[in-house]
């Protein structure tokens, strides 16, 4: 055996002697008990259980701020029907709930539609209809989750068109603001975040500018409907 196999085999085996116990690697502790963590108490097992079957727990609800917004149709019972169609028509309103079942509110709206029931297509012309006002809105809880409402208001409506163009058709009045009020009645379904919620409702009210102002009398009525989308802050 030649002189640097010795000095290798001697030095290996110095090396291994001086070597500290600290050096050696650490064992992991994989013990069952290790794996499964510690022990949970039965109370906390009984929450963990409640909180996968109940679900997500629900925000709470206060009377408070209401913004709802609908989009729907709006038509003519009186007269003004031989002159527009339905309309498209959009409502939102800012309300207060004064309790669980009372709010008070501010509302705008929005509606198109044109003259095709009196004129022919060559001469048919668009025009946007659109009022303001504020009610007082009344609330039956069916239950925690159904809720019938009846609301009644009072304001302004008219009809955006060029000077005269009503005029020549009979009415005159609609190119004004004049004073309009009526009710609806609706149907609401909170979600399970009850800030949220979605309705149906119909309506009618009495519109003074769009009584005919020549010929026989007119009751001008309009009504609406349409699906809401409500939030409560």
């Amino acid at each position: 055996m030649g002189k640097s196999a010795v000095f290798l085999i001697g030095g290996t085996a110095a090396l291994l002697v001086v070597t500290p116990a600290w050096a050696e690697e650490p064992q992991l502790d994989i013990s069952p008990q290790t794996l499964e963590g510690p022990p949970s108490s039965p109370e906390s097992q009984t929450s963990s259980r409640d909180e996968g079957t109940d679900g997500p727990l629900e925000r709470p609800r206060r009377p408070g701020l209401v913004l709802e917004s609908t989009l729907g149709v709006l038509g003519f019972a009186g007269n003004f029907r031989h002159v527009a169609p339905p309309a498209c028509w959009l409502h939102s309103q800012l309300g207060y709930e004064v309790t669980r079942g009372i709010m008070v509110y501010v509302d705008g709206e929005l509606g198109w539609t044109d003259t095709s029931e009196s004129q022919e297509e060559a001469n048919t012309y668009a025009m946007a209809l659109w009022g303001f006002g504020g009610g007082v809105r009344g609330t039956v809880h069916l239950s925690e989750r159904v809720t019938v409402y009846v609301q009644g208001d009072v304001g302004a409506f008219t009809a955006d068109v060029k000077h005269d163009e009503l005029t020549v058709l009979g009415f005159r009045n609609a190119e004004s603001i004049n004073p309009a009020g009526g009710g609806r009645l609706g149907l609401e379904w909170y979600q399970v975040d009850r800030h949220l919620a979605l309705g149906a409702a119909a309506g009618a009210r009495y519109a003074e500018g769009f009584a005919r102002v020549v010929g026989p009398s007119d009751i001008p009525l309009i009504w609406d409907a349409g699906l809401s989308l409500r939030y409560s802050f």
